[in-house]
């Protein structure tokens, strides 16, 4: 029934084995890829014709984790899978980024490509897994792909790279990087970096292409196995006539409107010449709709010739700078009054508003994935708003772009925050792009970290990040820096790096054409360093080092640990105490299992507190220290007064003043404030206290000024004399003879006492009576 090829490798000290035949053949093409116990099958099928009118490739990624690939049952009412998650957005755009590239110019038709994770043995991360069955399955489906590509993950630790690392190794290294290369070069770059050298990355990204070589090797394996015809594509139809036209027609139009350094002066003068081109092939629309749009494509790529040749050629960007200047920086922060941080970083024309909100432990937001609830402190949130670039439409909830957007800045950001140790907060960064006009993700990152600094969170140093671009025509190649998003959209390639002064923290790189050499790489750091050095400095003038205070609107949080013994005072009866703490101050309290405590406000006096409430629950009471108290009930014999937290203590009568006080009430009331000394701490926990040897206004210790009690009238008692009877008692030997009993008869030997305490030794008070009635 099943006709199964397979294919295997070794991948990182693993067994990587990619399968068709058995599953989904229906579909173009269909691939199983399998690394440990972690399976992702990934399936495309394709249009076999293009849309009426279409002038685009409509390719659609979608990749998504089947929570019983770990054996769990998804959260919430619907218990099943649903819209996707960011983690699945982003692999979704990291297998898209890498493949669109490689589909031949012209090819509208419509591919859909989907990934789904079946066993997932929590040790190797399946998006990887699925770049590459992506890419076996569209090699294998016969559609003109230009592949394949090969994806690996490399981490570094201790001076070497770690191919195909665990999720520990990841996380205890210094490096996350995800390459994905065909056999001849790179054509994607994604990656987190602990602050590492240009040559430490340029050394990953050669060893993950090494690696993605076998792959390819791997996956060619299959297709001569497996492989479909490949489509017939229909010739391409000779343009170079109209080419001509249009040339004459608005090239110098363009060549001037490309001049213009304002942008929206620029897109004024450009539509003018398309408008003018559009009219000039209006015949077409109707004899020949295919031809006009290909025509009007043309225009498209007279553009690009103006702008790549101008900077080959001349050295001459669109704005007029050369390909080394960054665009003008200005920079400040506290820009919003209420915000607990924030920043305004304009460069150029592209410009964002960064504000950071820190929180509690609360406020950290909940994730349900494949390796079950896990909490993230730190959120980053980007958005970018039609009004950015001037245009119309829509707005609302964020989409792939700024999703993908979003996290390449958070990349950028999260190796320099402090630990929880250090800094017990939730930290959200929000970025609203006000303008846009080429590479807002690294105004965003810059924006961030002023924002961060302003709201007094102690990054361990400033970062900056710069967008590097690309013209390349055959041996001939330029690296800008700081692009434009017209020269992002004619240009090559769109290469992110971002940093601190000591090394780069991320490094995104998409490229366009069929991949760029080490050389090119190894130029575009080194350009890339001097242009974060610069903007590092810019930012400097705005801010050059973290607040020392937070801001006054932000909640403080004080951290202390207690015994885990005493968690359980601290909590009470099913949360009774821990509720009215919070009820009663209002600042919010939080206790992990270890004793830690968090208590947060934005009032200190809300803080201090709750702080001494919990303490005082937690406290020994100490012999001779004074405490503030309160009376919380009267009894004829005293008073009992809580003075710390929840313990009360009692102060007797003859301990409330120096004088007799007759009646307690005449003295004190219930709620009234005073001040205590501890007496005396019973082996049982109660305490007894004293009010007269403490001055009630200031708190400070009095002389005990009250005279000895005076001896018994008669003095002491002396022996108690012989018995009434005359009778002596004699001794009561251990287990010896009681003697006749009273009748007469023999008594008999006395039992065995065995380990019974005698009464003397605690079972009776002093008076003879049971311990339990003296106690009272």
């Amino acid at each position: 029934m099943f006709d199964i090829k397979k294919s295997t490798m070794d991948l990182g000290g693993k067994t990587l084995t990619l399968e068709t035949g058995r599953v989904a053949r229906q579909a173009d093409g269909a691939v199983i890829a399998t690394l440990g116990e972690t399976v992702v099958l990934c399936a495309v099928t394709a249009a076999r014709s293009v849309k009426e009118g279409q002038d685009f490739f409509p390719l659609t990624v979608h990749y998504q984790e089947k929570y019983s690939a770990a054996g769990r049952i998804p959260g919430g009412f619907f218990k099943r899978e649903r819209g996707a998650t960011e983690k699945e957005t982003l692999v979704s755009r990291l297998i898209d980024r890498p493949i669109r590239p490689l589909f031949p110019e012209g090819f509208y038709n419509e591919i859909n490509v989907i990934a789904q994770v079946l066993s997932y043995d929590g040790e190797n991360e399946p998006d990887i897994l699925a770049m590459i069955a992506a890419s076996a399955a569209l090699t294998i489906s016969g559609v003109p792909f230009m592949g394949p590509i090969g994806a690996a993950r490399v981490g570094y630790q201790d001076g070497d790279y770690i191919l195909n690392p665990t999720l520990d190794q990841v996380k205890e290294g210094d490096l996350d990087l995800v390459v994905a290369a065909t056999g001849d070069a790179v054509m994607m770059v994604e990656s987190e970096a602990k602050e590492l050298s240009e040559e430490v990355m340029l050394g990953a990204v050669v060893f993950a292409h090494d690696a993605s070589k076998k792959i390819v090797d791997c996956i060619i394996d299959l297709a001569e196995q497996a492989a479909k015809d490949p489509w017939e594509l229909a010739p391409v139809a000779d343009q170079s006539a109209a080419k001509k036209k249009l040339r004459s027609l608005i090239g110098k139009d363009l060549t001037a409107a490309y001049k213009l350094t304002d942008k929206q002066a620029r897109q004024n003068a450009i539509n003018d010449a398309r408008t003018k081109a559009r009219d000039a092939f209006a015949d077409l629309k109707e004899s020949d709709p295919a031809q006009y749009l290909g025509t009007l494509k043309l225009v498209k790529k007279l553009e690009a010739e103006i702008v790549r040749t101008a900077i080959l050629k001349d050295g001459r960007r669109i704005d007029g700078r050369d390909t080394k200047t960054v665009r003008p920086i200005e920079a400040m922060v506290h820009f919003l009054p209420r915000a607990h941080g924030s920043a305004l970083f304009t460069r150029g024309e592209t410009q964002a508003i960064c504000t950071t909100t820190l929180g509690t432990k609360d406020a950290e937001q909940m994730i349900d994935g494949l390796n079950g609830l896990h909490y993230e402190r730190f959120m980053l949130h980007y958005n970018f708003p039609p009004y950015s670039v001037g245009e119309v439409g829509r707005f609302g909830a964020p989409g792939r772009r700024e999703v993908g957007h979003g996290k390449l800045a958070w990349r950028a950001l999260n190796p320099v925050l402090p630990s929880k140790e250090e800094f017990p907060y939730t930290i959200r960064v929000l970025s609203d792009i006000t303008e846009s006009n080429g590479s807002s993700s690294m105004a965003t990152v810059c924006g961030g970290s002023l924002s961060m600094m302003d709201a007094g969170v102690p990054l361990k140093r400033p970062v900056s990040g710069i967008a590097m671009g690309l013209i390349l025509e055959g041996k001939d190649y330029a690296v800008i820096s700081d692009i434009l998003g017209d020269e992002d959209h004619l240009g090559d390639m769109d290469f992110k790096v971002a940093g601190t002064s000591e090394g780069i923290t991320s490094l995104q790189m998409d490229i366009k054409i069929a991949g760029i050499t080490e050389e090119i790489m190894k130029v575009a750091l080194a350009q890339a360093n001097e242009g974060r050095a610069h903007i590092l400095g810019e930012m400097a003038k705005a801010l050059g080092e973290t607040r020392t205070e937070l801001s006054a609107h932000a909640p403080r949080i004080e951290t202390f640990s207690i015994d885990k013994s005493k968690i359980r005072e601290v909590i009470g009866t099913g949360g009774k105490v821990i509720r009215e703490i919070v009820a009663t101050t209002g600042a919010k309290v939080d206790i992990d299992d270890e004793g830690v405590i968090k208590v947060s406000s934005s009032d200190p006096a809300q803080i201090e507190a709750a702080v001494n409430w919990i303490k005082g629950l937690v406290e020994e009471a100490e012999v001779g220290k004074i405490y503030n108290g309160k009376v919380v009930n009267l009894v004829d014999f005293g008073a009992f007064v809580n003075f710390m937290g929840g313990k009360d203590g009692l102060v007797h009568v003859s301990e409330i003043r120096n004088e007799r006080v007759e009646k307690v009430a005449d003295v004190l009331s219930e709620g009234q404030e005073v001040k205590v000394k501890v007496l005396e701490v019973d082996p049982r926990g109660k305490v007894r206290l004293s009010m007269r040897v403490v001055d009630q206004e200031t708190g400070a210790e009095l002389e005990d000024t009250r005279p000895a009690r005076e001896p018994r009238e008669g003095g002491d008692r002396g022996p108690r004399g012989p018995r009434r009877d005359g009778g002596d008692r004699g001794p009561r030997g251990e287990g010896g003879d009681r003697g006749p009993r009273r009748d007469g008869g023999d008594r008999g030997p006395r039992r065995d006492r065995g380990d019974r305490p005698r009464r003397e030794e605690g079972n009776e008070g002093g008076n003879g009576l049971p311990s339990f009635i003296t106690d009272n």
